[in-house]
């Protein structure tokens, strides 16, 4: 193709374009010529993203902190951006699913080795100053994470335990909100009473989450595999990473975080509570609560044993 056919056919298929959307090609061109050319650092907004680490101390260890758990929160977007793709799939098929599920577990497998990075990267003295100016908040507060959960498994799956027999698909999304795993850590045993911590965290997400739970009530990734034809659900490259991104974020990462949050808040300096006042230990090891995301694709004996041996 000539240089003059190969222009000719670029602004035919702008002319399409934006005649689709009843838009004027010649305005768009006309624009271009005052466009600035791109750089890296206005694509990526560079400088929008590296002042986002504002310090509440004058440690230098808690801009490990900070710029850590930013890195964490990107990458939760990346796996929503991956996970909304299998939900809104229309023809789902069992390559499209497998390869969705080992992107998001390859984000997972990465934060699950990056504790290191704040086991090694932190000075114990350091971080059990500055963490008492983070008091009431907590990693808890992840909604992204939260979010993750609600779009990966069937709601009955994040419900605490002891209250599983009592919910079912037609109880009110509210009250099973009430009961999700997650709450326990966020109320007196004894009064039922919610901390700050999870108060604060339901006052700025609960309408969200609440929103998002109806949403992927009927597409989260559980039903979605449910919908597919008998002979994909039996596939085994496609059981293989359902298990495979079910261990890592529910063994792996959960207790990759474990160990970190053990190595600074047993260290011996401080109280032994995290900082919103959870039972940290309860609320986070994977033996107490037996966070599965997809029971059915695992044995009775692995469910019983779930987390039992770490």
């Amino acid at each position: 193709m000539s240089k003059q056919n190969n222009y000719d056919a670029i602004v035919k298929a702008l002319e399409d374009k934006y005649e689709k959307i009843d838009q004027d090609t010649d305005d768009h061109l006309y624009g271009l010529l005052y466009s600035k050319p791109i750089t890296y650092w206005d694509y990526i907004q560079t400088d929008a993203l590296l002042n986002l680490q504002i310090q509440r101390t004058t440690l230098p260890d808690e801009m490990v902190f900070i710029s850590y758990h930013q890195i964490n929160e990107l990458l939760f977007k990346m796996i929503l951006w991956e996970i909304a793709q299998v939900a809104e799939k229309e023809d789902l098929d069992v390559t499209f699913f497998e390869s969705k599920l080992m992107r998001v577990s390859r984000y997972f497998d990465m934060l699950s080795t990056s504790f290191n990075i704040m086991r090694e990267g932190m000075d114990v003295e350091q971080y059990m100053k500055f963490r008492y100016t983070l008091t009431p908040a907590s990693g808890f507060q992840s909604a992204q994470y939260r979010l993750i959960e609600f779009a990966s498994t069937e709601l009955i799956n994040l419900i605490d335990y002891r209250f599983r027999k009592d919910i079912d698909r037609e109880t009110p999304f509210t009250h099973a909100f009430e009961h999700l795993y997650w709450q326990a850590a966020g109320k007196d045993h004894k009064t039922g009473k919610k901390s700050t911590l999870l108060v604060n965290f339901e006052k700025r997400y609960k309408d969200e989450f609440l929103r998002f739970m109806e949403t992927y009530n009927t597409k989260n990734l559980w039903t979605r595999f449910k919908e597919l034809p008998e002979k994909d659900q039996k596939n085994e490259e496609l059981i293989k990473a359902m298990r495979h991104y079910d261990y890592t974020v529910n063994i792996s990462w959960v207790m990759a975080h474990y160990n970190a949050a053990k190595h600074y808040i047993d260290s011996g300096i401080g109280d032994g509570e995290a900082t919103g006042g959870s039972d940290w230990k309860k609320y986070m090891h994977p033996k107490y609560q037996k966070r599965i995301f997809f029971p059915e694709l695992w044995s009775e004996e692995e469910v019983e044993n779930w987390g039992n041996n770490l």
